[in-house]
């Protein structure tokens, strides 16, 4: 099977000197494409470097990550649209809101995840949200302005059941991470049985959000021994999300690819 990787952070500098063997792994596991999130200004290079170089691989997003919002320049959203504009067919994102780190501002939040929800719509761009214990300010930026026509990617959805009927209106996909095969997740696999599977996507978040170790099946740290994310994880995220929707795993991801292909495209964006 060939798998797609919904979000990741493979720019990371933390995995960075494991960059070789990764991008190794990646292939022998069946990882055919990657979307690849920058969070801020400083982030949109090295994505924008990692598309030009394994442009068959890496699908770049550029975004500006509600945690990294007051560090933003004056000219980020003439830097956003730049980037977006050199690399044709790319992903928005990850943005959004969040009122689990503290402290936060959730109305400069709100005005940066407006702002890129307005270009977004403007361009019909893959849009992917990050969004914590901020789901009614979300909900209504959503209904209170466009939205991309091919809908939206909430990923590594961490909301109730009750809201996804709620979302689903609105253009809403899903996205699924390891993280959540944990014991203590049974909620949010709960959650996911509700997904239906034209709106499901699969994500590692690495090098962030790791799966139970028994299921790390590409074991990786930093220079400290902290544990990372290795994307290859992806065919174990992707079977532990069948198991819970009690699905076959062959025939989940071939709709998982579907799906990828609808919301992200077919093919990778034109190289710059």
């Amino acid at each position: 099977m060939s798998f797609r990787d919904a979000h990741n952070h493979l720019h990371d500098p933390r995995l960075a000197p494991h960059l070789d063997q990764i991008i190794a792994d990646l292939a022998t596991a069946g990882v055919t494409r990657c979307v690849v999130n920058g969070t801020c200004e400083d982030d949109w290079p090295l994505v924008a470097g990692l598309a030009r170089r394994h442009p068959d691989l890496v699908h770049p997003s550029f975004g500006l990550h509600p945690w990294k919002a007051p560090l933003r320049t004056p000219g980020w959203l003439p830097a956003l649209r730049d980037q977006l504009e050199a690399h044709p067919g790319a992903g928005l994102g990850e943005c959004g809101l969040d009122r689990w780190i503290q402290p936060h501002d959730l109305a400069d939040q709100s005005e940066v995840f407006a702002a890129q929800l307005e270009i977004a719509a403007e361009l019909n761009l893959p849009l992917t949200i990050h969004c914590l214990r901020a789901w009614g300010p979300l909900l209504e930026i959503l209904r209170g302005h466009p939205r991309p026509r091919r809908g939206f990617l909430l990923h590594s959805y961490g909301g109730s059941a009750e809201l996804i009927a709620e979302l689903l209106p609105l253009g809403a996909y899903f996205s699924f991470s390891g993280h959540f095969l944990a014991p203590h997740k049974s909620s949010v696999r709960a959650a996911f049985t509700r997904v239906p599977a034209g709106r499901l996507l699969a994500e590692t978040d690495a090098p962030d959000m790791l799966p139970p170790e028994p299921l790390r099946t590409h074991p990786l740290e930093d220079p400290e021994g902290a544990a990372l994310n290795h994307p290859a994880h992806l065919p174990a995220i992707v079977a532990g999300l069948a198991a819970a929707r009690d699905e076959s795993p062959e025939i989940l991801n071939e709709a998982l690819n579907a799906n990828f292909e609808r919301f992200f495209g077919p093919e990778g964006p034109a190289a710059p």
